[in-house]
């Protein structure tokens, strides 16, 4: 008859790992997944940061009459610091390169107004027509952006951008039309341009020069 020993028996003595061993089990335990996934992410450590600041400046007993409020003072100042941080550092630092460098009519143009409206005088100076008036065009409608009067979005049209500027400068709808057809019979139907097409849109970009706009027809972004 065989004898069987159970574990834990009096036969069999208890599994006492060395320190070494020991060691060893515990990190391959604490190396699976399920632990990893537990432990606190670093917005996990900022939030509770925040949480225990504010935790502790209102457990500490207020020293005299005014303790309360000067701890409520911190912690508005506090607050109105995280915000002018954003304003400042998050988003003046964001919005003037999305615009630096935006799709224009087709194009990533990262040029000026004032840039392109030289380069468009050149382009007429040496009779090179149809460059001169693309740019011209491109430079009256940057010229529009950098006033925040128009934000040409990614996509838009020369129509479209048009009709939107002419709802915020009414009195200069019509030459803004015959300046985006001028744009696009030179840029799109290949026609050949002209002093007369150049000049069109020379006069739709002065028309807007001094003219005010409403605000209350604001766009976001010129309509395709």
């Amino acid at each position: 008859m065989m004898l069987v020993l159970l574990p834990f028996s009096d036969d069999v003595p208890p599994l006492t790992p060395s320190g070494d061993e020991a060691r060893r089990w515990a990190e391959q335990e604490l190396s699976k997944p399920v632990y990893a996934a537990a432990r606190p992410t670093v917005f996990d450590e900022v939030a509770a940061a925040i949480r225990d600041f504010f935790t502790n400046l209102f457990r500490v007993s207020p020293g005299g009459a005014w303790g309360w409020w000067i701890a409520a003072l911190v912690a508005i100042v506090v607050v109105l610091l995280v915000i002018g941080a954003f304003f400042i550092w998050g988003r003046s630092r964001t919005v003037p390169q999305t615009r630096r460098a935006s799709d224009l009519f087709g194009d990533v143009e990262e040029r000026t107004a004032a840039q392109l409206r030289r380069a468009a005088d050149a382009a007429a100076a040496r009779a090179a027509w149809d460059e001169a008036v693309v740019l011209r065009f491109r430079a009256l409608a940057r010229g529009l952006d950098e006033r925040d009067v128009v934000h040409t979005a990614p996509g838009a049209t020369a129509h479209g951008f048009a009709r939107a500027a002419g709802r915020r400068i009414p009195s200069a709808a019509v030459a803004l039309e015959t300046a985006a057809t001028a744009f696009d019979d030179v840029r799109y139907l290949r026609r050949p341009g002209t002093p007369d097409l150049y000049a069109r849109v020379v006069a739709a970009e002065t028309a807007t020069a001094d003219a005010s706009h409403s605000p209350a027809l604001a766009d976001a972004g010129a309509p395709a």
